[in-house]
């Protein structure tokens, strides 16, 4: 495809660029996982005054009716000056298309507002003990009960579950129906006596994720998206936006992190060891490859309508090179990147979950081989 920008998209990026200069949030506080929340939620909500909280959006809803490269930019953009994602990027880039895909008028009108502003945080209740890459095996049950559901189960990895407000929840509502028929999609209130959060404290000292416990909570039946029986196929419309525009954000923050090392290399020598250098030459194609074959997912959300099996291909890439990067940034940096409370000590530590998150390695390698070579399943 074509990667120079038209007039419009030039002047959309001018633009942005002017607003972030002068709105940018300065530097994340660090350590304090309440702090570093609150920084993101008021950054959001200047991010939402000056009409930049969701540019993919309708104008109807509060949006800037970017085009596919417009986002693309955006997500470019706010890496490029290291502010951070908005506190409810989950609410952003899921559940408000999700609503807009398959709400009411009522439910629009209700819920996506208060996502874009970030008075309303969300979370997104799929992954299961053991139903985490077979979303379609969850074994949370809902149960009619008059004009609501009593929803019993479990839920983890469940990102910022302790901030929310809603929960974006898939439940079975039928236990005889197949398993992929019989689900139900909910938007959960968080804050009732059924619903217990408990964090799940990472490798780097914070709390991302969390364990969801849910008994005996109440959905208002009103509170259901799409049809019953439907949460099979509304889930995959939160699924194909998961990745949407993050892969953007994610490599050119890679791209700064590499020239972060060569600058290191560069100035205690380790550049002219020729190990060291043809490892930073493979990194270095290995992100412009990512680069690119992120814009070309652009092109087959274009062409199609929806993503493609391709975009797998950008996340497992991504994952595996940035666990690459920070491995060779503990040797080019030395000891401060081992050493605990450190940017270099963190960017180490963090990377480890890089080919878990979002989808398995196993699972991207499956997708492609299956999807996009044609090879065939045992």
């Amino acid at each position: 495809m074509d990667l120079t920008f038209s007039p419009e998209e030039a002047e959309f990026r001018d633009e942005l660029r002017q607003w972030l200069a002068d709105n940018h949030p300065g530097d994340e506080p660090r350590g304090d996982d309440d702090s570093i929340f609150e920084f993101r939620r008021n950054w959001q909500r200047s991010l939402y005054e000056g009409g930049w909280a969701a540019v993919q959006w309708p104008q109807e809803y509060g949006g800037r009716d970017a085009t596919l490269m417009q986002s693309a930019i955006f997500f470019e953009e706010i890496g490029r000056t290291r502010a951070p994602l908005p506190a409810n990027v989950l609410g952003l880039l899921l559940a408000g298309p999700t609503i807009m895909t398959w709400g009411t008028t009522e439910q629009k009108e209700r819920y996506l507002t208060p996502i874009l502003s970030a008075e309303e945080i969300w979370c997104q209740g799929f992954s299961e003990p053991e139903a985490g890459s077979d979303l379609a095996a969850v074994k949370t049950v809902a149960e009619r009960d008059g004009d609501q559901w009593v929803v019993t189960g479990q839920k983890v990895w469940t990102s910022g579950a302790q901030y929310s407000k809603w929960c974006m929840l898939v439940a079975r509502t039928d236990r005889e129906a197949s398993k992929h028929k019989g689900l139900s999609y909910f938007l959960m209130d968080m804050e009732q006596p059924g619903v217990q959060v408990r964090p799940l404290v990472q490798i780097t000292g914070e709390a991302e994720f969390n364990e969801l416990f849910i008994e005996q909570a109440t959905i208002p039946h009103e509170n259901m998206l799409g049809g019953e029986g439907d949460g099979w196929n509304v889930a995959l419309t939160t699924l194909m936006n998961e990745r949407s525009g993050l892969g953007f954000f994610l490599q050119i923050r890679m791209r700064q992190l590499l020239d972060q090392v060569v600058e290191r290399a560069v100035e205690n020598g380790k550049i002219d060891d020729p190990v060291i250098a043809e490892r930073i030459g493979e990194i270095e194609a290995r992100t412009e490859i990512t680069r690119l074959i992120a814009y070309r997912g652009l092109s087959t959300i274009e062409k199609y309508g929806q993503p493609g099996p391709e975009g797998s291909l950008t996340k497992w890439l991504w994952s595996e090179t940035n666990q690459m990067l920070v491995q060779l940034a503990a040797e080019v940096v030395g000891p401060e990147a081992l050493s605990a409370d450190t940017a270099w000590s963190y960017e180490l530590l963090r990377a480890r979950g890089n080919t878990l998150e979002g989808g398995t390695t196993e699972i991207l390698k499956n997708i492609i081989a299956e999807r996009v070579l044609g090879l065939p399943r045992k």
